[in-house]
């Protein structure tokens, strides 16, 4: 874990402009980013006037059509695009025989709140319209950090619309609009790739002085009955850890079928470590039997 955490922080921005961090995180995602495989066909298109990049495998689709994941990228709302996540949704579509979709959303601070969530939540409603045959009954919705946040309030957004809730929500160490006194907030306040003062300036540039709603903060919902089951993944070390926490037991006292899985020694952003950290991969053994199982 510290090898990887050092690779990280080894792409670090020469200053603090955006234009810079955003160079230096592209730079880094490259470098996690392994070839392809040649079992997939990968093609970018638009929906909904929203640019996305769909993945699926080099077969014909099972007769009810492909299981599908809606893929939202982590990257503070700031952040990130369709080549920064590329090794997680090819890691979805050629293990589990299915159609991911990732979505470019528009990002802050250029396009705050509610811009991002409503890129995502359009790209969902057209999904049928997309030259793939996706089976209605199986889809999904997964995010890590940023896009852990933009999923849940998907789900609270169809719920409260009255339209049916995906097979389930994956939230990968979600950004949930928790408050300032959570404990982690204070015992990971320094933590390596994301601290608590790293929080504070994505919450500042996605919300833009904006009061925060649940759709952007979804620990604020009042009421999360009727939510689509989650697998909900946190990492010890973490400011953002009790928010997947909190959201978790949230779930589970409203009646939604939630787990929660705690990456014990894990630290934010470390989907990237896959192959690298042992408790990396247990986490993706695990978040892919649950979507196996689900899908």
């Amino acid at each position: 874990m510290s090898a990887f955490i050092d690779k990280t922080l080894g792409f670090t921005a020469p200053d603090d402009s955006l234009a810079s961090s955003r160079e230096a995180y592209r730079q880094m995602c490259r470098a996690f980013t392994p070839p392809r495989p040649a079992t997939l066909v990968i093609e970018d298109l638009h929906v909904a006037g929203v640019a996305i990049r769909a993945y699926h495998p080099r077969t014909a689709p099972p007769l009810a059509g492909w299981p599908c994941i809606l893929y939202l990228h982590g990257g503070g709302w700031v952040v990130g695009d369709l080549d920064s996540h590329d090794f997680i949704c090819t890691e979805l579509a050629d293990t589990l025989a299915v159609l991911v979709v990732a979505v470019d959303y528009r990002l802050a601070p250029e396009h705050p709140f509610p811009a991002g969530f409503e890129d995502c939540l359009a790209v969902w409603h057209h999904l049928a319209e997309l030259p793939f045959a996706i089976d209605p009954r199986r889809r999904a919705v997964a995010g890590d950090s940023a896009g852990g946040n933009l999923a849940a309030a998907l789900c609270l957004a169809l719920r409260d619309a009255g339209q049916p809730q995906p097979r389930a929500q994956v939230l990968i160490y979600p950004a949930l609009g928790g408050p300032a006194h959570l404990p982690s907030r204070d015992e990971c306040f320094d933590a390596p790739l994301l601290s608590s003062s790293d929080l504070q300036r994505y919450d500042a540039m996605y919300l833009c002085d904006a009061d925060p709603t649940p759709y952007a903060a979804p620990l604020l919902a009042d009421d999360l009955g009727g939510l689509a089951p989650a697998w909900v993944a946190v990492a010890q070390w973490d400011p953002l850890r009790d928010d997947g926490v909190l959201y978790n037991e949230r779930l589970n006292a409203a009646g939604v079928d939630a787990a929660l899985y705690v990456g014990k020694g894990l630290v934010h952003g470390c989907l990237r470590a896959r192959g690298e950290v042992l408790e990396v991969d247990q986490m993706y053994r695990t978040l892919l039997a649950y979507l196996a199982d689900t899908l």
